[in-house]
C-alpha cells in the first residue's frame, strides 16, 4: 500500500529465480502514463482493477472510463466508507435519474477550438465511410457558435440549422469574427436546395445521436451537474459505466470522448496553479480504442504537465490510428505487455529488445507479462513478472447501494422534469417540416 514517503502503486511481482516480490509504480512516473496491451483474457483489466483499488484506497482521485460496464461497477464494491461522498457514479443506463453534462458549457475561449476538435474527431471516427470537408465544415462552425452561447448544449447544433429565430439568437452573440461572418455571410447566401443539401448529413449523424432519450436527457440539459476541476481538485472518484451491450457503440464512444476531453480541459485549466500544488489524477480508459480520436493524440503529449495520468488497456495496435500509435510509442513512459500476436509483436518488439524476442512477446504465459517500467523518469530495460491475482472479497466494502443512492442524489436529476425542460426548449419553433427551414 503506498503511502506519503513512498507513493507507489503494485501491479506486478517479480518472477525471477522464483523470487516472488510486489513491485509498482511511483507517482512521479504515473505521470508519464502507463499502457497495456495484449490479447483478451490475459488479465489486463484484473492489473486496471488492482490499481485503481489501491488509488481509491490510498485516497487519490481517479476515473474509469469503461466501455464494458463491469469494471465501472466492480469499483463500486471497493470503496471505503471514509469516500462514499467522493464517488461521482456516472450510469448513463439509469434513465430514470439522469445526470448532466454539457460538453459546451463554460468553455474558455482559448480552448473552445479542443472542444471542436474533440467532438469532431469522434463523429468522424464513428461515420468515416461517409464523412466529408463540408460536413466537417459545416458542424465545426455550427459548435464554434454555440460555444459563445450562453445556454447552449448539444441539441442546439441540428436546431442551429433549421430555426432560423434560433440562429439569429446565437449569431448575435459570436464573437469569433470568422465563425460570424460563416453565418453572416455565407451560410445565410445558401439557396434552399443547397442548404437542405448541406444540413442533411449533419441532421442525419447528430440527429441519430440525439434521437435517444438516454442521450438526449443527459446532453440537452444547460448546467452541468458534474464539475471535473473539482472532481480532479479535490481528488474524487469518477466512474463511468458507458456498457456498450446497453448503449450502443456509438454513443457509448461518443459519450466517452466528450468526458476525456472535458476532463483534459479541467486539466489545463489548472495552469494558473503553481505545478506543486496541482494534486494529481489518474484516467483509467479500458479498450481505450473506442475512445481514441486524433485528438487524444493531443491529451496523450499535454497531460502531464498537468498532473494528468492515463493508464491505457486495448487488445491490439491495428486498433488503433496511426497518429494516436505514434502518440502512445512518443510519450508512454511504461508498457506493460501481456501475450500479443506475430503482427503486433513485430512492432512491439522493438520497445523489449534486447532481452526479449518477438517469439517471446508471441508465446509468453497467461497472466505472465513484459515490462518496461519508468523509474524517477529513466525508462529502464525491459524484464518479465507476473500480474497480480485479483483483489480478494476481503477487501469489499459492501457500500455499493448507498453510493448509487448518494451519487444519484447529488448528480441525477428526475427523468420527466428534465424531459419536460427539453421539450420547452425544443418548442414547436424547433419543428419543421422536412427539408423546410422555420
Amino acid at each position: 500500500m503506498p503511502n506519503d514517503k513512498n507513493p507507489i502503486i503494485p501491479f506486478a511481482e517479480t518472477n525471477f529465480r522464483n523470487q516472488r516480490v510486489r513491485f509498482g509504480i511511483k507517482e512521479d512516473d504515473r505521470r508519464r502514463h502507463m499502457y497495456l496491451v495484449g490479447k483478451t483474457g490475459m488479465g489486463k483489466t484484473t492489473m486496471l482493477e488492482n490499481m485503481m483499488i489501491s488509488d481509491i484506497q490510498s485516497g487519490n482521485g481517479v476515473c474509469v472510463i469503461d466501455p464494458h460496464g463491469e469494471f465501472a461497477d466492480r469499483m463500486l464494491d471497493f470503496v471505503p466508507s471514509s469516500r462514499v461522498n467522493d464517488v461521482v457514479y456516472f450510469n448513463p443506463a439509469d434513465t430514470e435519474y439522469p445526470i448532466a453534462f454539457n460538453v459546451l458549457e463554460s468553455v474558455n475561449p482559448e480552448h473552445r477550438h479542443l472542444v471542436a476538435s474533440g467532438l469532431i474527431s469522434v463523429y468522424k471516427k464513428i461515420w468515416a465511410d461517409s464523412w466529408g470537408p463540408r460536413l466537417e465544415y459545416l458542424l465545426r462552425n455550427a459548435i464554434l457558435a454555440l460555444l459563445d452561447y450562453h445556454t447552449s448544449t448539444m441539441l442546439g447544433i441540428t436546431r442551429m440549422l433549421v430555426d432560423k429565430g434560433y440562429r439569429k439568437k446565437v449569431v448575435k452573440q459570436i464573437t469569433d469574427p470568422v465563425v460570424k461572418r460563416f453565418w453572416v455571410e455565407e451560410f445565410a447566401m445558401y439557396h434552399d436546395t443547397f442548404r437542405t443539401e448541406a444540413i442533411s448529413p449533419i441532421q442525419n449523424k447528430v440527429g441519430q445521436f440525439l434521437s435517444s432519450a438516454i442521450i438526449r436527457n443527459i446532453v440537452g440539459q444547460t448546467k452541468s451537474s458534474i464539475d471535473m476541476r473539482d472532481i480532479m481538485d479535490n481528488k474524487k472518484i469518477l466512474l463511468v459505466n458507458l456498457a456498450k451491450g446497453r448503449l450502443g457503440e456509438d454513443i457509448s464512444a461518443l459519450l466517452g470522448a466528450m468526458i476525456i476531453t472535458k476532463l483534459y480541459l479541467a486539466a489545463m485549466s489548472r495552469v494558473e496553479v503553481p505545478e506543486k500544488e496541482r494534486e494529481d489524477f489518474y484516467l483509467y480508459v479500458d479498450e481505450f480504442q473506442n475512445f481514441a480520436t486524433e485528438s487524444f493524440a493531443d491529451i496523450l503529449s499535454e497531460a502531464r504537465k498537468y498532473h494528468l495520468g492515463l493508464i491505457l488497456a486495448h487488445q491490439y495496435l491495428a486498433q488503433l490510428d496511426e497518429k494516436v500509435a505514434d502518440a502512445i510509442f512518443g510519450n508512454i513512459g511504461t508498457i506493460v505487455c501481456f501475450r500479443i500476436g506475430a503482427t503486433d509483436a513485430e512492432e512491439l518488439v522493438k520497445e523489449f529488445e534486447p532481452i526479449f524476442t518477438e517469439n517471446d512477446l508471441v508465446n509468453i504465459a497467461k497472466y505472465e507479462i513484459y515490462v518496461k517500467l519508468m523509474i524517477d523518469g529513466v525508462a529502464e530495460d525491459a524484464f518479465s513478472a507476473l500480474s497480480l491475482p485479483p483483489s480478494p472479497k476481503s477487501l469489499r466494502t459492501g457500500n455499493r447501494e448507498k453510493i448509487v443512492k448518494v451519487s444519484r442524489e447529488r448528480y441525477g436529476g428526475e427523468r420527466n422534469v428534465i424531459e419536460d425542460k427539453i421539450k420547452r426548449w425544443s418548442g414547436i419553433e424547433g419543428l419543421r417540416e422536412e427539408g423546410k427551414e422555420k
